[in-house]
């Protein structure tokens, strides 16, 4: 028996989704040890893919595959501009580096929604239901790691109170099963979001080079002989 496109999406990325946790930038993040610059970075390329799939979406929300998952409540840009603005200033936009995985993401979205727009469920699945299930521990998490004050820095994991979380987890799990159910087009909506979980590798990957790059740059022989001089100067 050919398998729906919640089940399928569920049982052929769970391996990916666990490749995606074990990563070092989600090991740091899910530990609590990530810091205030990179997790920072983190959402700021964040940004870069959302506000690539929203518009994406918005502009296609009557399209037959697009109208079933179309949540605006679930959309994260603003959310996200809002913790930025919070935990790094006004200028985050132009003074946080924008990978270019990230660019490549959005590039790839916006293909999608030229001529493929059916393949923009995959990434609504994603990312939305993976806010929606793992954003309540991780809104713990930051706010735990980073010492935010309560409800600071942490509005891209607030969709309301729990029992709004649990009314759009079941609102989107109903909506993908009534995208159309043709295997065709559900085998090509799971390769989809096998793609948009190996784009977040390569984003996770090049956050955490230049995350470890960074540390060894404040720690390289050159900046501690700086600091000397700077010292021995004063």
């Amino acid at each position: 028996m050919t398998l729906g496109l919640a089940e399928s999406l569920k049982t052929q990325t769970r391996p990916l989704h666990t490749e995606l946790e074990r990563s070092a930038m989600m090991r740091s993040l899910l530990r609590g040890e990530m810091r205030q610059a990179p997790y920072c970075a983190l959402l700021r390329n964040l940004h870069v893919v959302y506000a690539a799939l929203e518009p994406a979406l918005e502009q296609h929300a009557a399209h037959r595959a697009v109208a079933p998952l179309f949540f605006p409540a679930l959309f994260r840009s603003q959310a996200l501009a809002h913790d930025l603005a919070e935990l790094h200033g006004r200028d985050w936009a132009q003074q946080i580096t924008v990978q270019p995985a990230a660019h490549h993401y959005a590039a790839h979205v916006h293909a999608l929604a030229v001529d493929r727009p059916h393949l923009l469920v995959a990434h609504a699945y994603v990312r939305y239901l993976g806010d929606l299930s793992g954003g309540q521990m991780l809104r713990r998490i930051v706010a735990g790691s980073l010492a935010l004050p309560e409800g600071r820095g942490t509005r891209f994991y607030d969709f309301g109170s729990p029992a709004d979380v649990a009314a759009l987890v079941a609102a989107f799990r109903a909506g993908l099963g009534r995208v159309a159910q043709e295997a065709a087009e559900v085998s090509a909506i799971v390769a989809e979001a096998t793609l948009a979980f190996r784009l977040h590798q390569h984003l996770f990957g090049e956050l955490d080079d230049a995350s470890r790059g960074a540390d060894v740059a404040a720690l390289s022989p050159t900046s501690t002989t700086t600091s000397a001089t700077s010292a021995a100067e004063r």
